[in-house]
């Protein structure tokens, strides 16, 4: 056979391969999309809202706390439930009082304070107006340790036979700057003073403050309410002490979770305080 012959046949074997192949191409089925992830909705609610002819009362929560599960569940329940109990009771006052008086007022805010790898903490501020020259605010907060999933307490932060004197000096002082800060030539608290009295920080609320250290406390701030250390007209004091002023006090096993400065220390109080 010559050569032409030859590359004759070559060339119909060559595309009847390449024939077979695309229709073999052809006849492959395409390969299927991968289903889409359906997308789950965060229903976890953060608020909680109700307004009667008797009262008006709300919840805010940071989103921050959805983080920790346990926390939102127990201030959630806790507070929807202490709300519903203010309803029931302004309906009570307000039939007694034979209606038309205007619905009783309520909310209860959370804010987030620092978060360390131990612990998470909120301050907590309640308004609350039942009739009167004006309402009436008052704070908590809660520090809650993520590892043990439950509430820490002042007796739990610091060690047993501290010397709290330390504290209540160091709180005492910077309230009093705050205090003339606003209020300049007013008269000071002090410890055991009959006009105006510095708060003791056992019985005072406080939340974790952050500071300039990632994953670390930079120390505590005290929410001092209105008429503690000065007049209504003065508002609340948020005072911020650094870590550094109390080191010394901090139980061993939450020690390690301070360090750094406050990003500021001294009258924090927010704006609309």
């Amino acid at each position: 056979m010559t050569s032409a012959p030859r590359i004759l046949l070559l060339s119909v074997a060559v595309a009847a391969t390449l024939a077979a192949c695309q229709r073999r191409e052809e006849k492959a089925p395409a390969p299927k999309a991968a289903p889409a992830q359906a997308v789950v909705a965060d229903t976890t609610p953060v608020g909680y809202e109700s307004k009667t002819p008797y009262a008006d009362v709300k919840l805010t929560l940071p989103q921050t706390v959805k983080a920790t599960p346990a926390l939102h569940a127990a201030l959630y329940a806790d507070m929807v439930r202490d709300l519903k109990q203010f309803e029931e009771g302004a309906q009570a006052d307000l039939t007694e009082a034979g209606g038309g008086s205007n619905p009783y007022e309520k909310s209860i805010a959370f804010a987030p304070g620092a978060e360390t790898a131990k612990l998470v903490s909120l301050a907590r501020t309640d308004f609350e107006f039942t009739g009167g020259a004006h309402p009436n605010t008052s704070f908590a907060s809660v520090i809650w340790d993520k590892t043990t999933n439950k509430r820490v307490g002042f007796a739990d932060l610091f060690r047993p036979g501290a010397d709290l004197a330390v504290l209540d000096k160091a709180l005492c002082a910077a309230a009093n700057a705050a205090k003339q800060a606003r209020s300049p030539g007013s008269e000071a608290a002090t410890l055991d003073g009959k006009m105006w009295t510095c708060p003791k920080a056992v019985s005072t609320p406080f939340f974790l403050t952050p500071g300039s250290t990632p994953g670390k406390a930079g120390g505590v701030t005290f929410l001092v309410g209105p008429y503690q250390i000065g007049p209504y007209s003065d508002g609340p004091y948020w005072i911020a002490l650094p870590q550094s002023a109390f080191r010394a006090l901090l139980n061993p096993a939450y020690a390690d979770q301070f360090d750094g400065a406050p990003v500021k220390a001294g009258d924090v109080t927010p704006k609309n305080g």
